[in-house]
């Protein structure tokens, strides 16, 4: 930690050369083998790679960097800057929601560019059928959004309205969690294990000791439960829960968005965050797995539309 009042360009300008002399070290090392990852097994898609991702990340650590060194307030605390500048080597998303609690409704628009340009550089490495499920998980998340944010107030954002990096962020917390659960795939009733006790203790935490009775959470729990018991996905959703879970605390803990008291209407005791957020995500995956597949197959249907010539014409 940095104390406020500090010699903040100093200590970004010796952070910045770290973070290049590290980078770069890493790379020899890789290139070397030294960290090579083994080789997944046949049938096993790998993780989502390339340089234009790679390119990407270290993009959003760039500019959080220029942000902590140029564009922070006079009245701002020093340490939060540089911390914000540190947490973007490590985890890239989660500055996006940081930055978000100092800007306006038009930084939130530049926010949201920024964002649709990471989602495009990490889905190009995906399959086709990838990228076909991140998109059904983009649209289903963005209709739940709606609903449960602006029509029904389940919950807030900070300046109360849809924020237009929420949409592609949704995509990239599937892709993390598909990346997450790719990276336990030897292990992956760890992985699955971990996310189990995780909810089910965050579920009776929340009727017993937080601040806020969590009942309607709770009620979300269950449904996690079951499918990470019996489906065949369950590493793909044990992911993704860890994921949405360390997003949704660090976003209610910044004030990126709250949770309401009680569902709207219902008078049911919500959690800040519930604890069964991520059954929600349960419902974006399963609806991706099912209906990717059959999207594609009617692509092949509808280009023959595309080329049908106009009566009585040569035109399409």
């Amino acid at each position: 930690m940095v104390a406020a009042g500090g010699s903040l360009r100093t200590l970004v300008a010796l952070y910045a050369i770290a973070l290049v002399a590290g980078g770069f070290g890493l790379r020899g090392i890789r290139r070397r083998g030294a960290l090579g990852p083994a080789p997944p097994p046949a049938g096993v898609e790998p993780p989502a790679r390339g340089a234009g991702l790679e390119a990407g990340l270290w993009a959003i650590a760039a500019l959080c960097a220029l942000y902590a060194l140029f564009a922070h307030r006079v009245d701002a605390s020093d340490a939060f800057a540089v911390n914000l500048a540190v947490a973007a080597v490590d985890r890239p998303e989660l500055p996006l929601l940081a930055v978000d609690t100092q800007v306006s409704l038009h930084g939130q628009l530049l926010l949201g560019a920024l964002t649709w340009t990471v989602l495009v550089l990490a889905a190009r490495p995906l399959t086709v059928e990838r990228r076909a499920q991140v998109a059904v998980v983009i649209c289903a998340a963005t209709v739940a959004e709606v609903t449960g944010s602006i029509v029904w107030g389940v919950y807030t954002y900070r300046l109360h309205n849809l924020p237009t990096f929420v949409p592609p962020a949704h995509g990239l917390v599937f892709i993390a969690g598909l990346s997450l659960s790719q990276a336990f795939q030897r292990r992956t009733g760890l992985l699955v294990v971990t996310a189990g006790l995780g909810a089910a203790t965050w579920g009776a935490l929340g009727l017993t000791v937080l601040p806020r009775t969590d009942a309607a959470g709770a009620l979300g729990v269950p449904l996690l439960l079951a499918f990470l018991w019996r489906s065949r996905a369950r590493a793909a959703y044990a992911g993704v829960f860890l994921v949405v879970a360390g997003l949704e605390l660090y976003g209610t803990a910044i004030g990126t968005w709250r949770w309401a008291p009680a569902l709207p209407g219902l008078g049911i005791p919500d959690g800040n965050p519930p604890s069964g957020v991520a059954s929600g995500y349960v419902w974006f995956d399963v609806m991706a797995l099912l209906l990717a597949p059959r999207l594609l197959g009617l692509l092949p249907r509808l280009r023959p539309l595309r080329t049908r010539l106009l009566p009585g014409t040569s035109q399409v």
